[in-house]
């Protein structure tokens, strides 16, 4: 006989940012194989459950105590084995620079992946049993590379595995941090002094050699020698890097050309190529700079140090780093909140953009119980929910930590943003592939040209220059910055608007889609629905059937079940409170519980009258079809085989609803549909009031699947709803979007796009970056390609290494420029 076992897998693998880690992967195939097992998959976040590792397996041949004690064996395996490391750093100043370092730290023994990006993320995968992270760190120290400040703070907190391994060490006192924090000999700035020494020798040399003849001939050369030197200093370094990998670049290729002219005595052409190659090196350093410190701007939103009320009494200042979680901090008018909790005292308005985006400062007030709040800090009121980094209004409030440090809303966004940063999109693999073939091709052509002057008369000089100059000129240098330029500027300003993109991937498809399926409840709807009819049954009292809903509804934490709890309490008159136990939820259905002994469903009236539960009588069936007339939601209530009546909640669509789809529709989202558990005329009365012609109820969480599925087969769709019991759906669509993502790990974790704010409105804006950011990658592919189209033919034909260069420099810093203008996108 099969039987299924679920289990956690944040239990299992603990530490793990998603169930798309490679781990998971591994997981699943090493206990497929095991004898009884018979398959073995990954269930998807759902219902503020996290996702669960699906075991079918043969009773008769295994235990259920055996599975356990083989899927921690087999978990505890991979953690020990398996390592993860998310670092920033300092030192890679450049796209060629990282591809560098990516392909060096890559060919590390025992690493299985490393991705490096231009503005220094560095995410490594490796096997603990073959090499550490102080080797790892130890090998890019050797590059010149070392985890930045931003990497030793709790917000760059690395993932890890646990296992018998140190813990993080990438924090460095300041002193060592300083030691690897500049690229050359004369500090930051060390890139930038050269190109001007370089340009000082070129230009005296030029004039010795053109206008003071009388000066001797060799002080000329020295000059020309000097410029080499200070012009050559950086890309030398990069060139044997390069070659170390067995790789042929544009470092190399510039070293090539510029020796090539010395050889041939054109040593004043030899010295303009390094000169305008080392000048366009550190211009592009600079504009990725620019970049980087966007992403660098998160972390530093969060302030340092916290005040602290003991329990004494008295206060004390601490470091944010040493806030333990129950603790009272006070935030003084004007100050940044220190950590994520719930106001205990006082009331203000915070300032909540660096987080949520949200431009308009939030009122926000101390809990009613504090108690309950401590117990469930999940499910707290967002007029008494902080976060860390957002600024506090004119009111002082003391604060209770509900999260770490580490653990904020903020330092999972700086966190996820960092490793968003090393996600590669469907372009820039494409040009990554393009680049493997096009660079062997452009060698055999030069060496081609090398032996032109046997074909053509001509002295085996302009052979060599011709073919020096097709190198350059056909080097895909601005082609290889074109994409990560534009995503990481793109991930930078969605950030910054509270709009969570999680790489490359999603911010393409973002951009590209063609419909949009919207989840009612608390997505186009506020989230709120409140008690507008209470029909009880004959017999029964509006009191005693309220009585049993609240008590049954208030261990649930469905947006409807709150409802009814909080509404509810009003009209239970002088009924005692009725002690709920054993609540198990139906999925998309209803839920059950006992109250005094007895069995209590509570739901949709479609769970009556199948799998088993008794069909509902005639006058509950007529009440039912009296309230969705005028389209409310309806729950009925059952107690044991009797009906006590059902209860009629609305929830109002959200004022944003409506001027979104029109500002969707007008960006070029051709098709949008709402999605619903709700009853289908329920589900057409809300559509009908936020602007949509298409509405589809009655859905339960696998129908939805289906709705995306066949929405896929046709379009491009996303998917947007709460991150939680929508998580199967979203999983489903091109790219899935979590609304009110501040404070939901499952939410951050499930979502490809977040809106961090509970704001619709953020929608357009973040369809409106992507769609501008497609635009942008696409314009730099046609540059860095056009310009390469252009100068090799114009170098065969006779166009100089000086010209080629002075283009190609170009068009890769405008390459950069035109990505850098996403940081100031406008809607």
């Amino acid at each position: 006989m099969t039987t299924r076992a679920q289990y956690d897998i944040p239990l299992v693998l603990p530490g793990l940012p998603d169930v798309a880690d490679a781990c998971v992967e591994r997981l699943v195939a090493l206990l497929k194989p095991r004898a009884g097992v018979t398959e073995v998959h990954v269930l998807p976040a759902v219902d503020a459950a996290p996702a669960k590792l699906c075991i079918h397996y043969d009773h008769d041949a295994l235990s259920l105590a055996t599975i356990r004690s083989e899927v921690h064996a087999a978990g505890a395996e991979i953690a020990q084995q398996f390592g993860h490391l998310l670092w920033q750093v300092d030192g890679v100043v450049h796209a060629r620079r990282a591809r560098t370092i990516e392909g060096r730290v890559g060919r590390l023994p025992g690493v299985l992946e490393a991705v490096v990006n231009p503005a220094g993320a560095v995410r490594v995968e490796f096997e603990r049993a073959k090499i550490t992270e102080s080797q790892i760190e130890k090998a890019l120290a050797e590059m010149g590379v070392a985890p930045s400040e931003q990497a030793a703070a709790p917000t760059q907190e690395v993932r890890e595995l646990p296992a018998e391994a140190p813990p993080h060490e990438c924090a460095k006192p300041a002193e060592a941090e300083r030691e690897h924090e500049h690229e050359g000999p004369l500090g930051a700035n060390s890139e930038l002094i050269f190109v001007l020494a370089c340009g000082v020798f070129l230009a005296t040399g030029f004039a010795i050699e053109k206008l003071w003849q009388s000066v001797p001939a060799w002080l000329a050369l020295g000059c020309y020698v000097g410029a080499y030197g200070f012009g050559g200093f950086f890309t030398v370094r990069e060139a044997i890097d390069n070659l170390r990998l067995k790789r042929f670049e544009i470092d190399t290729l510039m070293l090539v050309a510029a020796a090539g002219a010395a050889a041939l005595g054109a040593w004043a052409e030899g010295a303009l190529l390094l000169l305008l190659f080392s000048l366009g090196h550190a211009l592009e350093h600079f504009a990725m700079g620019r970049a980087k410190r966007a992403i660098e701007a998160l972390a530093d939103l969060a302030p340092r140090t916290a005040l602290v009320r003991r329990l004494d009494g008295s206060t004390v200042e601490v470091g944010v780093e040493d806030l333990a979680v129950g603790e009272i901090v006070i935030v003084k008018p004007d100050q940044r909140i220190a950590a994520d909790g719930f106001v205990i005292k006082g009331a203000s308005a915070v300032n909540q953009a660096p987080v949520t985006g949200e431009s308009i400062p939030v009122d926000k007030r101390a809990v009613d119980d504090p108690a309950q709040a401590r117990a469930n800090p999940d499910r707290l009121d967002a007029a008494s929910r902080v976060f860390a980094g957002t600024i506090n209004g004119s009111g002082a409030i003391e604060v209770e930590v509900t999260r770490l440090a580490s653990d904020s809303t903020l330092a999972k966004v700086v966190r996820m943003v960092s490793e968003a940063e090393t996600q590669k999109s469907p372009t820039q693999r494409f040009t990554d592939r393009f680049e493997r073939m096009f660079v062997p091709a452009v060698l055999g052509l030069a060496v081609l040209l090398l032996f032109a002057w046997v074909v053509i008369d001509e002295p085996f000089r302009d052979s060599f220059y011709r073919a020096m100059a097709v190198l350059v000129a056909a080097s895909p240098c601005a082609l290889a910055i074109a994409t990560p330029s534009a995503v990481l500027s793109g991930v930078a300003r969605a950030a910054r608007g509270g709009v969570l993109i999680k790489g490359g991937a999603p911010l393409e498809l973002l951009g590209s889609l063609d419909a949009i399926a919207f989840d009612k409840t608390g997505t186009l709807t506020s989230g709120e629905p409140r008690i507008r009819q209470i029909i009880p049954a004959s017999g029964v009292t509006k009191e005693e059937l309220m009585a049993i809903a609240v008590a049954v509804e208030s261990l649930s934490g469905h947006p409807l079940a709150q409802a009814i709890a909080r509404d509810g309490k009003a009209h239970v008159g002088t009924f005692a409170d009725l002690p709920a136990t054993d609540l198990k939820s139906l999925t998309g259905r209803g839920v059950s519980a006992r109250v005094e002994g007895e069995l209590i469903l509570i739901g949709k009236a479609e769970m009556f009258g199948a799998d088993g539960v008794e069909p509902l009588s005639q006058p509950m069936t007529d009440a039912i079809e009296q309230l969705r007339q005028t389209g409310h939601t309806t729950m009925v209530v059952r107690r044991g085989d009797q009906d006590l009546g059902a209860i009629g909640l609305m929830d109002t669509p959200r004022e944003a609803a409506r001027a979104t789809i029109e500002r969707l529709h007008a960006i070029g989202i051709r098709r949008m549909i709402m999605i619903s558990g709700d009853n289908q005329r329920v589900a057409e009365a809300v559509a009908k009031q936020v602007g949509l012609e298409e509405a589809w109820g009655d859905l339960m969480p696998e129908d939805k699947v289906q709705a995306i599925r066949k929405l896929r087969a046709e379009l491009r769709v996303a998917m947007i709803g709460d991150g939680v019991n929508d998580a199967p759906a979203m999983a489903s669509a091109t790219v899935g979007i979590a609304m009110g993502a501040a404070g939901s790990d499952v939410a951050l974790e499930t979502a490809d796009v977040a809106l961090m704010a509970d704001d619709l409105a953020l929608l357009p804006f973040a369809v409106g970056l992507s769609r501008n950011t497609r635009s942008i990658i696409r314009q730099n592919v046609f540059v860095s390609l056009g310009v390469v189209a252009l100068l090799v033919p114009a170098t065969i034909l006779g166009l100089g290494i000086g010209p080629a260069v002075a283009m190609h420099e170009g068009s890769t810093l405008v390459v950069v420029f035109n990505a850098l203008r996403l940081l100031s996108y406008r809607e």
